[in-house]
């Protein structure tokens, strides 16, 4: 609890104010002061001693000072507290203040009940307990805007030209693929074909590719062949004969055999078809029989039969069918390439020509000189067997490729299936997420996602905890404001208040966790706001005395569910402001309950009897009352003696009279006759309140005894009513309305002593 109040300086009405220090505050403090001497100030102080807030003081600092507010107080056990430099050394959390600022943040402001009061009251109900949960929850709140003020920056750092239409997310969650680039060629050329369907329906596949062989091993025994049924000399006499006729000797000779049949028949025996003559005595006509005999013929038939073969196969329309087959190709190829994988057709046609041409051109000579010489062995020119071997090696290479590319006529056949049932949408989007895939795993692109995962990961686990600090404070809450409306209701029905709340339950908005009730008013339900205005609301149905009662009830109802109560600092500045008389009662009975449940109660008030009836019923030796009075321009704090304000004025008016009587001071005796009518007054106000109401007088009253007298009515006997008419005829001496020269009239001190002795005489009876 509070001490003392050691110092204000440069704060409000305070100048330099140590007076506090000589005035001990105990566990009842009362503070009187007039309006505008410093009430407010000392609660604002006090609230931000409670809260931390320095704002509450710097906002009072004292108009024209040079210096900021600098105030001292001390706690229990002497240690001291200081606000200097717009700051307090200490907080004092467990201090609780009820005041204006109380009621304008957690219940009304004026007539309208607004979000930040729901608000504010909703933590209000929840106390600390509740409040730390919402602030858990609040905190987690915070962080996800957070985490999304970061998500957006770091969304926006993927470029969207790299998302294409990929959200961040559908971009970011895209799975790693092997082979990227090869199932974007694939699925390119997919798209290609479903494109140009027609042109691949139509469009052929390659058509084998292939260059002659020279069947060497045939040639060479073609050109090394001979008739072995010829006898070596024989041959050797015919060829010297025929090598002496000149070229085309050979062949003229065989013709001339051909005819010696034709032309021997009618001569009977064998005649020379080119002189007639009788060929029975030639010896080399037997040799020529020989030499140009049927397997001759088949021989030189075989050789023009070989002759004729190799120069087709190797014709030149051969070679240019070949180099347009290549070329054939190589536009397929340009072309299927779109939609499938195709091999390249590089090859050299014209080296390719040009090795053809060099391995065939000896092949011919030597076939054509065994033409012209069937019985000679002919041999392959040297060098023929390596041109040879190079056109073959390139002719294997022309065998590849067509295989090659007749077993990309497979997947043309599947290009083609494909392209006739495809799906262009469908391709589109398979193609772009492809690409989306291979951009995501890009090096730079990969650690944008990253960092942009990372921060969805702690949003999500923070979005995890926000929801369980919900599903807390929602338990929490289920059970609290039940709790809290009886509570609430109980102190408005102590309070004499004539309505009640229900429905107090905690509602989510979007600003935050907010308390909504309603006012039951004779059973009926009255909203905060008018859902159709002009309507009744919390505005119209009640009064400010209404809501004053409201604000305190709300306020001793937290104090009751605050589980450090028994610690608290209660500070209540003027609580019966807007209150009506019979609620004053009830709340000074409700404070005295207060003052035994907590550790400390500050009440501020300008009202005197309001803080004359608290003095009253407390502990004489647990109690401190202070004044606020005027000094100068400013205020100061001094000692209060509430026992010499709670004593009435008739209260004074009978100790002056009786204080007369005892020492009959000359001084004192016209005053003490001006009291003696209104001692007479208050006594009859007191006794006969039925028949004397405030503002009746002596006079009518006698009259009005004096008629009920004898009756069943009867007011005073006859003795009474002749001794208050006397009485009140000497009285009457010193007013101003019975006597205009009351100021002026002789006093008797024996005949003033004999009629104060009646006067409190009869108010004894």
């Amino acid at each position: 609890m509070l001490e003392r109040i050691q110092l204000l300086r440069n704060v409000g009405q305070f100048d330099s104010v140590a007076a506090g220090a000589n005035i001990p505050l105990l566990k009842l403090v009362l503070i009187y002061a007039e309006n505008g001497r410093g009430k407010t100030t000392l609660a604002a102080i006090l609230r931000s001693l409670g809260i931390g807030d320095p704002v509450p003081i710097v906002e009072r600092q004292r108009l024209a000072a040079a210096n900021p507010p600098h105030v001292v107080v001390t706690l229990a056990g002497g240690a001291a507290i200081i606000f200097q430099n717009g700051a307090w050394s200490q907080r004092v959390a467990d201090i609780a203040v009820f005041d204006d600022l109380f009621v304008a943040e957690n219940v009304h402001a004026g007539l309208v009940v607004d979000a930040q009061q729901r608000q504010n009251l909703h933590e209000l109900i929840l106390g600390a307990q509740g409040v730390a949960l919402n602030q858990a929850l609040q905190t987690h709140v915070a962080r996800i805007e957070d985490h999304n003020r970061e998500l957006r920056g770091r969304a926006d750092a993927i470029p969207a030209t790299v998302r294409g239409s990929f959200s961040v997310d559908a971009f970011c969650a895209l799975n790693q693929r092997a082979e990227i680039e090869t199932a974007i060629q694939e699925a390119e050329r997919n798209l290609a074909a479903a494109r140009a369907s027609d042109a691949v329906r139509n469009q052929k596949g390659f058509d084998i590719i292939s260059l002659p062989e020279f069947g060497i091993a045939a040639l060479i025994a073609l050109l090394e062949r001979d008739l072995p049924g010829l006898e070596a000399a024989a041959a050797a006499r015919v060829q010297a004969h025929i090598g002496r006729l000149g070229a085309g000797g050979e062949a003229w000779v065989g013709d001339g055999m051909n005819r010696i049949q034709p032309l021997s028949a009618a001569a009977g025996n064998e005649i020379c078809p080119f002189c007639a003559q009788d060929l029975r005595g030639s010896t080399l006509i037997a040799h020529y029989r020989a030499y140009f005999s049927a397997a001759y013929d088949e021989l030189k038939q075989t050789i023009a039969r070989e002759l004729g073969s190799f120069q087709s196969k190797h014709s030149g329309e051969i070679v240019a069918a070949f180099e347009r087959s290549i070329r054939v190709a190589i536009e397929l190829r340009q072309f299927w390439s779109q939609f499938t994988e195709v091999p390249e057709v590089s090859l050299d046609t014209a080296a390719i020509a040009r090795a053809w041409k060099a391995a065939q051109e000896p092949l011919a000579a030597a076939l054509q000189a065994k033409q012209g010489a069937p019985l000679e062995r002919v041999l392959l020119p040297v060098g023929a067997d390596t041109t040879i071997a190079a056109y073959n090696t390139l002719r294997d290479e022309v065998l590849r490729l067509s295989a090659s590319l007749q077993n990309v006529n497979t997947q043309i056949d599947v290009v083609k299936e494909k392209a006739a049932a495809a799906n262009l949408a469908a391709l589109t989007a398979d193609l772009a997420q492809l690409q989306a895939i291979k951009m995501r795993y890009r090096q730079d692109i990969a650690g944008l996602c990253s960092d942009y995962l990372t921060e969805k990961a702690a949003k999500s686990a923070t979005e995890n905890r926000r929801d369980q600090a919900r599903q807390a404070l929602d338990q929490y809450r289920t059970a609290v404001f039940p709790a809290y409306e009886v509570a609430i209701n109980n102190y408005l029905q102590r309070f004499n208040a004539g309505f009640r709340l229900e429905q107090v339950t905690s509602v989510n908005t979007r600003a935050g966790s907010a308390c909504s009730y309603s006012v039951l008013i004779n059973t009926v339900s009255v909203p905060l706001a008018a859902a159709n205005a002009p309507g009744p609301s919390f505005r119209n149905t009640l009064s400010a005395g209404d809501r004053s009662t409201l604000a305190l009830a709300f306020f001793f109802a937290s104090l009751d569910r605050d589980p450090r109560r028994a610690q608290k600092i209660v500070v209540i500045d003027d609580p019966i402001s807007s209150l009506d008389e019979h609620r004053s009662l009830v709340t000074i009975q409700e404070m005295r309950r207060l003052l035994t449940t907590v550790a400390q109660v500050m009440v501020l008030s300008h009202s005197k009897p309001f803080l004359c009836a608290l003095w009253q019923g407390a502990d004489t030796n647990n109690r401190t009352a202070i004044r606020i009075d005027r000094d100068g321009t400013g205020s100061t704090l001094s000692a209060w003696d509430v026992n010499q304000d709670s004593i009435t004025e008739h209260d004074r008016r009978c100790a002056r009279v009786r204080e007369y009587l005892r020492a009959a001071n000359p001084a004192e005796e016209r005053t003490v006759a001006e009291a003696l009518r209104p001692i007479l007054e208050a006594f009859m106000r007191v006794a006969y309140p039925d028949v004397f109401p405030p503002g009746f007088l002596l006079g009518p009253f006698i009259g009005l005894c004096q008629q009920r007298a004898g009756t069943a009515g009867e007011i005073l006997v006859a003795a009474d009513i002749a001794e208050l008419r006397d009485l009140l005829d000497y009285g009457n001496q010193f007013h101003h309305d019975t006597n205009p020269a009351w100021q002026t009239v002789t006093i008797n001190a024996a005949e003033l002593t004999h009629f104060c002795q009646r006067v409190l005489a009869f108010a004894r009876r």
